[in-house]
């Protein structure tokens, strides 16, 4: 059935630790009542984004702990010293998509919405409004999609370069709080609450929207218990694929909103996925598995070592990138599941798993949950060795993030915004 969100296949069990109590508010969050408990968690901070001198440090760098070549570093094993640093309007959850970079500048979901120069750091503009908590911030076509922080129902599309509106797409007044999950070169993919007539909501909408005209492309609602909140989603080709906080993983046909196939993720997941070419790559437990865009079948599994759950996956310039809970990295082929290498550095220097990755050159770049063990980590994208750490000590709660626009690495823990060099 083509609006349905059902579930079919109970794939390998396992347990991961519980999500830290900032990424369960990401996840379960969004719209107006995660924008009150926003309030309680984080209105002590200061909200106006404050402007330093380029140059100055934003907090001593610790020494990684294995050998590399210590690209984009200073002395051997020593992280860089920031080209800038800045304290920002930063309200985040913990999700990748709160820190981007595009057209030359950083941005950081927060209110107000503030895009600071990639080189400089100095302010390029700023939207009142800012962004929604718990909504994206989605990159595509060359344009920023966010929504409406006036909760009027529409969805904008920004340039990222100057802040200007260039589009915009309602989904209709029967529909409450629509979010953008997904973006390609036609269609940009929302999910919204449908509004009963005493304005409760018990479902809610998948939709796609045409990224030139705004117009509806198609609609599907989806099943009575599905969630809009706690989605990741990607799209490949004729496949959108996504996952919600009720460990479904479901592709659909981009062109029609059909359902192709859906499978059921272990309570271990948490929604994390990586796509490559035609495979989805999730992993179950103690099982990584890839899937068939096309029809859900398994291309292939790999297996931790001693019991260990496998963590969120990337999959970056042909290559898999993956970490397990006994704090060993792996790097996969994507395309078949074969071990390129595997690297116990991470342990060995005592360093948190990275929990999301960019790639920029030979290094590769992991962001932690908070932890004093933890911050950005640059690991030779090679072989798996720790270059070196970044940490501002700050003893901040939220978990870091991370961005590259292939010349800087962006590093964001909490409402202090770090510039490095690539």
């Amino acid at each position: 059935m083509a609006g349905r969100d059902s579930t079919s296949h109970d794939r390998t069990p396992g347990a991961f630790p519980p999500p830290s109590r900032r990424r369960v508010l990401r996840l379960a969050g969004g719209g107006l009542a995660l924008a009150a408990l926003s309030v309680g968690t984080v209105g002590c901070e200061e909200d106006a984004v404050e402007v330093e001198e380029p140059g100055s440090a934003g907090g001593d760098a610790t020494k990684g702990g294995g050998e590399g070549s210590g690209d984009g570093g200073g002395e051997k094993g020593q992280a860089p010293k920031p080209l800038w640093s800045k304290s920002t309007s930063a309200e985040t959850y913990g999700d990748n998509d709160e820190l981007v970079a595009a057209g030359g500048v950083v941005i950081a979901s927060g209110s107000p919405l503030a895009a600071l120069d990639a080189a400089t750091g100095e302010q390029k503009w700023s939207l009142p409004g800012g962004a929604v908590p718990g909504a994206p911030l989605l990159l595509g076509k060359d344009t920023l999609y966010l929504a409406s922080s006036d909760y009027d129902g529409s969805v904008i599309g920004y340039a990222p370069a100057s802040g200007k509106e260039t589009w915009r797409s309602r989904l209709g007044k029967e529909y409450r709080q629509p979010q953008p999950i997904a973006v390609d070169e036609e269609q940009v993919y929302v999910v919204a609450e449908i509004l009963e007539k005493d304005g409760s909501s018990r479902t809610n909408v998948i939709a796609a929207l045409n990224s030139t005209t705004g117009r509806i492309a198609w609609k599907e609602q989806r099943d009575v218990g599905t969630e809009q909140n706690g989605i990741h989603a990607a799209v490949r080709g004729r496949h959108l694929v996504y996952t919600d906080f009720k460990k479904n993983l479901t592709v659909r046909d981009t062109a029609s909103g059909g359902q192709v196939w859906t499978h059921k993720t272990t309570k271990t997941n948490y929604g994390f996925f990586t796509v490559h070419q035609d495979l989805v790559i999730v992993p179950q437990g103690n099982v990584l598995q890839a899937f068939n865009l096309a029809d859900g079948k398994e291309k292939w599994s790999l297996e931790a070592s001693d019991g260990a759950l496998f963590r969120e996956p990337a999959a970056l310039e042909e290559i898999l990138y993956v970490a397990d809970s006994a704090r060993t990295m792996w790097a996969v082929d994507p395309r078949t599941g074969k071990q390129l290498w595997k690297s116990e550095a991470l342990a060995d220097a005592g360093l948190q798993v990275p929990r999301q990755y960019v790639k920029a050159g030979d290094t590769l770049y992991g962001a932690t949950d908070l932890d004093k063990q933890g911050g950005i980590i640059a690991i030779d994208a090679r072989n798996g060795a720790v270059r070196w750490t970044f940490n501002d000590k700050t003893g901040d709660y939220h978990a870091w993030l991370v961005a590259t626009d292939g010349k800087h690495v962006f590093a964001l823990h909490g409402k202090k915004l770090h510039a490095l060099p690539a």
